[in-house]
């Protein structure tokens, strides 16, 4: 290809197909919402699974650099109740396949990893059209626009490049997320510290749930989860930090004080997230010079695979560009079968939130890990 392919969305998924692309000689460009790759975290802890996330790195030539983001020890699991008895507690006795890294460090090594200039900051993208002749035309908040005859929308759950293709849109899966920070915890809070341990907390309860786990520097990085209609806390101003974290905090009324301390004494702002899912099997008919990776293709609930599946999807799409540099379609093709199939088997296993916050909680999620151990 002489143009070059056009990726809307600097994400893991987005950051792999251009590495790929670059590896073989492709151009390539990236346009990110963001104004730069500080300006906002970048989730916590991920882990990278050797049938998908790792082979994605190894066809973007960077599995050296990830080993050297591996945390070690934090493959170990506990699962307590609200009084915080611990019910199961799964050290890292280094036997793992699904090593951990912080999501930012990895898109940062993506991020070196292209040419200066590859990724175009500050360029939220606001709406598609076809032009014809399998070209399209992204528009961006800036009032400017970018034509290409390859469009990729790796732009997330809520794509802009998705309607190009598919006139589905995310569902709540009537879970609401509130995701909090506490700092250098070993020292300020070492009953909290204690109770995640050195990975992954599951503290479950029927229809709630924290969960945390422990990143550099003592920092742990959790998420209080409740089942709840989608105009929970509408009344709140989300910007209202004491007011969301009280209402958060009712919630969890008489559970472990070490447990609620993961609320109510987070360092940062409590953020809001509502879960949303695009339906199971979510497909389209092919479309000239336009495809999809990641989330803005199959939107799950975070079950550990998205991360994943969005990685391997840009490896994949790289590869099948690369293969077919002269005839696209082709490419894209053959990408989108292989992709979507993967992606409706993914969406086909178990709902581990029907298990976390289900009637059986916890003991359900003790069965789900143990079972066949």
């Amino acid at each position: 290809m002489t143009t070059p392919v056009t990726i809307i969305g600097a994400g893991l998924g987005g950051l792999v197909l251009a590495r790929v692309l670059h590896l073989h000689g492709i151009p390539v460009e990236v346009h990110e919402a963001d104004p730069a790759p500080s300006t906002r975290r970048q989730g916590g802890l991920l882990d990278i699974h050797p049938w998908n996330g790792q082979r994605a790195l190894e066809a973007a030539g960077l599995l050296d650099g990830f080993r050297g983001l591996v945390l070690e020890g934090r493959e170990s699991y506990r699962v307590l109740d609200r009084e915080g008895t611990v019910l199961l507690d799964r050290p890292d006795d280094g036997t793992g396949v699904r090593p951990e890294v912080q999501r930012g460090e990895l898109r940062q090594l993506l991020l070196d990893s292209l040419p200066p200039g590859t990724v175009r900051w500050g360029r939220k993208a606001i709406g598609a059209r076809t032009l014809g002749e399998g070209r399209h035309e992204v528009r961006f908040a800036d009032g400017t626009t970018a034509a290409t005859s390859l469009l990729v929308g790796a732009d997330g759950a809520w794509s802009r490049v998705r309607p190009l293709l598919s006139v589905a849109t995310p569902d709540y899966i009537g879970v609401t997320a509130v995701e909090t920070f506490l700092l250098d915890a070993d020292t300020r809070h070492p009953a909290t510290a204690k109770a995640v341990g050195a990975g992954s907390l599951f503290a479950l309860a029927p229809g709630r749930g924290l969960l945390a786990h422990r990143e550099t520097g003592g920092t742990l990085h959790s998420y209080a989860q409740l089942l709840a209609p989608p105009d929970w806390l509408a009344d709140v101003d989300p910007a209202d930090a004491a007011t969301v974290t009280a209402r958060v905090a009712a919630e969890f009324d008489g559970w472990a004080p070490e447990l609620t301390a993961l609320v109510t004494a987070s360092d940062t702002p409590p953020v809001l997230r509502r879960l949303h899912t695009l339906p199971a099997g979510h497909r389209w008919d092919r479309v000239p010079g336009v495809t999809l990776l990641g989330d803005a293709a199959h939107l799950m609930p975070p079950n550990g695979e998205g991360a994943n599946l969005a990685m391997l999807d840009g490896a994949e799409l790289g590869q099948a560009v690369a293969a077919h540099p002269d005839d696209v379609e082709t490419a894209l093709g053959g990408y989108e079968q292989a992709m979507l199939a993967r992606a409706a088997a993914e969406a086909a296993d178990e709902d581990v939130y029907a298990i976390m916050l289900g009637d059986d909680a916890p003991r359900g999620m003790v069965a789900m890990m143990t079972a066949g151990s």
